[in-house]
């Protein structure tokens, strides 16, 4: 018995082009074609699409972290040489030690401003002699 040879081309009509659609798609994937052809500037301008396109049907959860670093009101004032000055309200400080008010104006100040020294403290009292707040100068390490 003799083998009969599957031919996928019939005589007499049209090949199809896929050929040539395969080429193409191989060369979108291979990224082969040279800047400033047709082929290049699509390719070019589909991933501009995806980029600027994207986020409004992707969820990337990329959204910043929320940070409070505290809870209190501080007030930051230029102390007019550089630096700053730290307002800290009295009734958010617990310590009654001036090396505890130290500790506790130190952990109310750094997330904000870093890693810093506390060089001089002012009581800010009210007309019968409370402390309201206190006046922080720091320096940056």
């Amino acid at each position: 018995m003799e083998r009969a040879k599957a031919s996928p081309a019939v005589p007499g009509v049209p090949s199809l082009p896929m050929n040539s659609i395969w080429r193409t798609i191989r060369g979108y994937i291979l990224w082969s074609y040279e800047r400033g052809s047709l082929h290049y500037d699509v390719m070019v301008t589909l991933i501009l699409l995806f980029v600027f396109l994207s986020p409004y049907w992707i969820n990337f959860k990329d959204k910043p972290i929320e940070r409070v670093p505290h809870l209190t009101g501080v007030v930051i004032q230029p102390d007019g040489k550089g630096g700053f000055i730290y307002q800290i309200e009295a009734s958010e400080l617990n310590a009654k030690t001036e090396n505890g008010l130290r500790e506790e104006m130190l952990a109310i100040v750094e997330p904000i401003t870093g890693a810093a020294a506390i060089s001089k403290i002012e009581p800010l009292k009210d007309g019968s002699g409370h402390v309201q707040s206190y006046k922080v100068w720091v320096e940056k390490e």
